[in-house]
């Protein structure tokens, strides 16, 4: 049985900041994407070619894998996003590489959903949602225990917390 190539680590940060664009900011949701002045910054900082074609793929697969990960729709949901996906061998000195073949503007959600399914599978459920339910961010558990539950101990972890010793604390006065 052939082994298809894994997703790169940089891959996997590229999937955590994309599903983590959307985030809460007092109260209200902000789009790290929502335009392409912003959109393009945030590609080249994640090191992908800046160009409107894949902020549009981006902006597609988002919602898809967002929804995924929480759970909320199938991974057959991201079958329009692999038509035309691959990958290639290149021989080299050292053996073969493999590289990525998508259609044009799709390189970057390629990459995304590829990353997503290579942590399904090499990590089961240490990609999750912020277990605070005012936050939407993302985080990939890994720790020893697989026990982490916020995106950040400092805000959500700390917040949590805090709701909890003020509710308990109220319950009992």
């Amino acid at each position: 049985m052939a082994t298809m190539p894994m997703a790169e680590p940089t891959d996997e940060q590229l999937l955590l900041n994309l599903l983590n664009t959307t985030p809460v900011v007092d109260g209200q949701e902000r789009d790290e994407l929502g335009d392409f002045a912003s959109a393009r910054g945030w590609l080249a900082a994640n090191g992908q070619k800046a160009t409107k074609q894949e902020w549009q793929g981006l902006l597609e697969v988002r919602p898809v894998l967002q929804a995924i990960v929480r759970g909320e729709r199938s991974p057959t949901a991201l079958a329009a996003f692999l038509d035309g996906v691959g990958y290639r061998p290149r021989a080299t000195v050292d053996g073969l590489d493999w590289d990525l073949h998508a259609p044009e503007g799709r390189v970057a959600a390629a990459k995304a959903v590829i990353a997503w399914d290579a942590l399904r599978v090499s990590s089961p459920g240490r990609l999750r949602a912020c277990a605070n339910a005012e936050c939407q961010l993302f985080l990939i558990d890994r720790s020893k225990p697989n026990s982490a539950k916020w995106c950040s101990m400092a805000v959500c972890g700390n917040r949590m917390k805090a709701r909890r010793h003020y509710h308990r604390a109220g319950e009992t006065a």
